[in-house]
């Protein structure tokens, strides 16, 4: 038997701090040796974090990952155990993403990423250089005081693999895998064993699965050892990674670490037979046959043993079923862990949201009250760094520490009701009633007196005073109205925010939520700079459908009660009066249901449609309740307004992103923002496919008749500084 004790890690790396992200590195080697293992798997860049972004252009980035690399291995740290670490190399004029591979104090080699992700929220080819060389290892001129420190000059470099006297292992660095000739493959046929893919993959709804099939597809077919480390954790902008480190032997998950955790540092075990993978794979015809007209890959000779012989002390890792979170559970956890990172990271002293007793706020609302219960289950399990940084943003004193959740949100979680005279009872009362089961500072104000003082100014100024609709105003009025209602709400958030912490004496500032979710800014049903003006936003990248199931969820698992009825309450702005004959619903004021939003998006983003494609892939879906000129109508009335609102999300506050069709320009979505509204090519397009299909020519409406800077009721033109679009709720 050849017995080998491997380790991956789950690592909170904080983007550009050396200093923790120095120190992680080292408690998961000293606890990868206590745990007696020979191979240690750290995630992708993790010395210097993986979203450093454009900072990854700055020489002092890759000088400072070198320094740390230095640090590592001065010191005993990588005495008999084989180290992959993740860091930027800069050979010649390329700056390539790496793998470093260290043992016994030395660099062993360094394997340069030849695949780099490249599109939704990665960026790779514009910080780094896919190495190109599929069969080359050469020799790689150390920094020079990084040479003097370990007294070795040079380091074999590129695409190869390194062949100890009992096993041969290689590296494999995350998109590598999803390629469709991955490496691996050659690697395997190659006599490699042991597989280490060093990751940095974010969390999406429902994609676990994605990412682990690969994994088992990896070594099902072709045997051997696939390690697989992450991040865990917000390194400093939108992306959470979601950890999930594991060990796959011959097809079969022997070890899985946590997907969600307050962690720094996690690291997961696996103890293997090797011999299992050499008799795996001799009983594959196939494979012997592939494997002897093999393409050679290089190797790197390393005069070492990493295997120990036949050890009855020693337990195999059996296979284990693989742990899967429902999304209503991925909602709760994945936000409310990468609020405690952005809480504890930021200064802050805690959240402010406005709480309209919706179902958006309402969600915003449950996921503190969930972090606020991690952090407490993070302690009283016995993390020392949660409850530090707990302690700190609480401020308790005299060695008081939380111990329930709705004590420690009453510290660090404010919640305020901005009603005005056309909120109801019923969402006042849904607001309050959350806000007690959760334990924030509940506060309840009127807008009407700021409100009122705006309109007479107008008044005042022009000698006109608006009317809502119902009342008899135009629709200018009517959306004037509701704009300087959500308006206010924004500024006294902020306002807020950053004077309550005063008045209670306590220091630092609250960041204020934001709680749009995806559907709305898809369609841009929100007013620019109202309360979707936060600091941050956990649900910007979430459904509306997946937010009514995480509240049905959560009024049973969170012990939140309150939520079921605010799921079941019909979704309204609130912004202008109620009347027995009117009530404003966010679907109708939308033209549109939150299920349609859903479709579009992953039409518009996933399955990248124009106008017309969209329309022929609706008239295959909703085909046997539409006609073609229903369809149409739907597909431009989307169009126009995705159009029309696209400005607004230039401005959209930073989203958690858990779903692949946001529509945020800064990161995601790289469209423009002004367009001809009136989409004239492609929608006569569809028209001419509407009449060839039904030989009726469709109704012109005015979904088609809007030009660039017309405006209308519910939004400029798509240019900046245009009017706002709908009114949403900010209350």
């Amino acid at each position: 038997m050849r017995l080998l004790k491997v380790t991956t890690c789950n690592l909170n790396q904080w983007a550009m701090d050396f200093d923790c992200n120095l120190k992680n590195i080292k408690e998961s080697i000293a606890k990868s040796k206590e745990a007696g293992a020979v191979i240690r798997l750290g995630p992708e860049l993790e010395i210097t974090g993986y979203g450093c972004e454009d900072h990854f252009l700055e020489l002092d980035t890759v000088h400072h990952a070198w320094e740390c690399l230095k640090d590592i291995l001065l010191g005993d740290l990588t005495d008999g155990i084989l180290c992959s670490i993740g860091m930027p190399v800069i050979r010649g004029s390329e700056r390539y993403n790496c793998q470093v591979l260290c043992m016994n104090r030395k660099i062993i080699m360094i394997r340069p990423k030849m695949w780099l992700a490249n599109d939704g929220n990665y960026r790779e080819l514009r910080w780094f250089t896919a190495w190109k060389e599929r069969n080359l290892l050469e020799d790689f001129l150390l920094p020079s005081d990084i040479s003097e420190a370990l007294l070795q000059k040079t380091v074999p470099f590129g695409y190869g693999y390194i062949q100890f006297l009992d096993t041969a292992v290689a590296a494999e660095v995350c998109e590598e895998l999803f390629v469709p000739v991955p490496p691996h493959a050659d690697l395997a046929l190659n006599g490699v064993e042991v597989f280490m893919n060093a990751s940095g993959s974010h969390h999406q709804l429902r994609k676990l699965d994605v990412r682990l099939r690969a994994f088992i597809g990896a070594t099902y077919n072709r045997g051997g050892v696939y390690m697989y480390s992450n991040h865990q954790g917000c390194d400093g902008s939108r992306l959470y990674y979601d950890g999930c480190s594991s060990v796959i032997v011959n097809g079969e998950v022997v070890a899985q670490g946590s997907q969600f955790s307050l962690k720094d540092v996690e690291v997961v075990v696996a103890q293997i037979d090797l011999d299992a993978v050499a008799s795996f794979r001799g009983s594959i015809s196939s494979f012997q046959e592939q494997a002897s007209a093999k393409t050679n890959i290089p190797s790197v000779a390393a005069p070492y043993n990493l295997c120990q012989s036949f050890n009855l002390r020693m337990s195999l890792s059996s296979p284990l079923k693989i742990r899967y979170h429902s999304p209503e559970e991925e909602i709760a956890l994945g936000p409310g862990c990468w609020l405690w990172d952005y809480l504890r990271r930021s200064g802050a002293s805690g959240f402010l949201l406005p709480l309209s007793g919706g179902a958006d706020s309402s969600s915003v609302a449950a996921i503190v009250g969930c972090m606020c219960q991690l952090v407490v289950e993070g302690i009283a399990s016995g993390d020392e760094q949660v409850k530090a940084d707990a302690v700190r943003i609480g401020q308790y004193t005299d060695g008081q520490f939380p111990v329930d959740p709705k004590e420690f949100a009453k510290r660090i979680f404010y919640t305020v009701y901005m009603g005005s005279e056309n909120s109801s009872k019923a969402t006042r009362d849904r607001a309050k009633l959350l806000a007690d089961e959760i334990g924030s500072w509940h506060l309840d104000v009127s807008i009407d007196s700021i409100v009122s003082a705006l309109i007479s100014l107008f008044e005042k100024l022009t000698g006109k005073r608006p009317r809502y609709k119902v009342d008899g105003g135009s629709n200018a009025e009517n959306l004037g109205l509701q704009n300087i209602q959500a308006r206010t709400r924004m500024v006294l958030a902020f306002m807020l925010a950053s004077l309550l912490p005063w008045v209670h004496n306590k220091s630092g500032f609250y960041l204020v939520l934001g709680s749009s979710n995806v559907d709305e800014g898809l369609r841009g049903y929100l007013t620019k700079y109202d309360c979707s003006s936060a600091d941050i936003n956990p649900i910007g990248s979430i459904s509306k459908q997946d937010l009514r199931s995480f509240l049905r969820w959560a009024s049973n698992h969170l012990g939140y009660s309150s939520l079921a009825e605010v799921e079941a309450a019909p979704p309204t702005a609130e912004l202008e009066p109620i009347r027995s004959d009117y009530s404003q619903l966010d679907e109708v004021d939308m033209g549109m249901t939150y299920e349609e939003l859903s479709v579009y998006g992953r039409l518009r983003k996933i399955f990248r449609c124009g106008p017309v494609s969209m329309f022929k892939n609706l008239c295959y879906k909703w085909g046997t309740k539409l006609t073609p000129a229903e369809v149409a109508e739907k597909v431009k009335y989307f169009f126009k307004y995705y159009s029309i609102n696209r400005h607004k999300m230039t401005v959209l506050t930073p989203s958690y992103h858990a779903e692949s069709y946001s529509p945020e320009d800064n990161r995601f979505d790289l469209r423009q923002f002004l367009y001809n509204a009136r989409w004239p090519y492609q929608f006569r397009k569809i028209d001419e496919l509407v009449k060839s299909l039904d030989g009726d020519e469709i109704p012109r409406k005015e979904s088609g008749q809007q030009g660039v800077g017309e405006g209308n009721g519910d939004a400029g033109a798509g240019v900046v500084g245009a009017r706002s679009g709908d009114p949403k709720a900010g209350i």
